[in-house]
């Protein structure tokens, strides 16, 4: 069944030039250094549940998201898993590691059938050596990421675990959505959710409860029905 999978998803080809044109760490570059860029591109068909890289192996590049979802986590020594982020398409892991030239720290794994673009070290590093913009924008890129790392710290050391759940689920709320009433669908499985939240699945599935419980959401499986987004913001807070 697996294998069946895998061989439907190796023919969806991508036009990776116009994917890559399209990414906004790449964005600003012409057809010439986008075409150079995908010179050195590798398409990657992961089905659900394979390991991408695990902590300890060599970066030799970093990651695209095409489609498909990809956590990156921790396995401490006493067992388990700790979900540091959820990678979904247009997103990119792993240029930190890259540019130190160092083993991964973390482990990345597919949540569901994914394709990636894998960009060669080599390649990024000529394109820095030929035009010092690329080198700003990637700077930028990484530096938007640790933001976003920072924010998350904030949230699991600052916050209760109702904050946090609830600050999850705004966060998945489209931008261009200013419904008060909205319905959004959680990414992963809710022991994925709970354990990048830093919550154990019980105390998810508790907290969940009581805010369908407080008339603030209704849950169907992964699909929440956010009832009132100004006063979910307002018990979060």
């Amino acid at each position: 069944m697996q294998t069946s999978r895998h061989s439907a998803m190796s023919s969806k080809r991508i036009k990776v030039e116009a994917y890559l044109a399209n990414i906004p760490l790449l964005k600003q570059l012409d057809d010439d250094e986008i075409g150079r860029i995908a010179m050195g591109a590798t398409e990657i068909d992961a089905p659900r549940g394979i390991t991408l890289f695990r902590r300890g192996d060599p970066c030799l590049g970093f990651h695209i998201v095409v489609f498909g979802q990809v956590k990156i986590l921790l396995q401490p020594p006493e067992g388990g898993e700790r979900v540091i982020e959820l990678m979904g398409p247009g997103q990119s892991f792993g240029e930190a590691v890259m540019f130190l030239e160092k083993p991964y720290m973390v482990t990345a794994e597919t949540l569901s059938d994914s394709k990636l673009l894998h960009i060669a070290r080599e390649t990024v590093f000529t394109e820095i050596d030929r035009d010092p913009r690329f080198a700003r924008r990637m700077l930028a890129g990484l530096s938007y990421r640790l933001h976003h790392l920072i924010s998350d710290i904030e949230m699991l050391t600052m916050r209760s675990g109702v904050q946090r759940v609830i600050g999850y689920l705004l966060s998945n709320i489209s931008p261009d959505d200013g419904a008060s009433e909205t319905e959004i669908t959680l990414l992963a499985q809710k022991n994925i959710i709970a354990s990048h939240l830093n919550l154990t699945q019980e105390h998810f599935s508790r907290i969940l409860h009581d805010l369908v419980a407080g008339g603030l959401i209704e849950v169907d499986g992964r699909t929440i029905h956010i009832r009132n987004r100004a006063k979910l913001r307002a018990f979060g807070s």
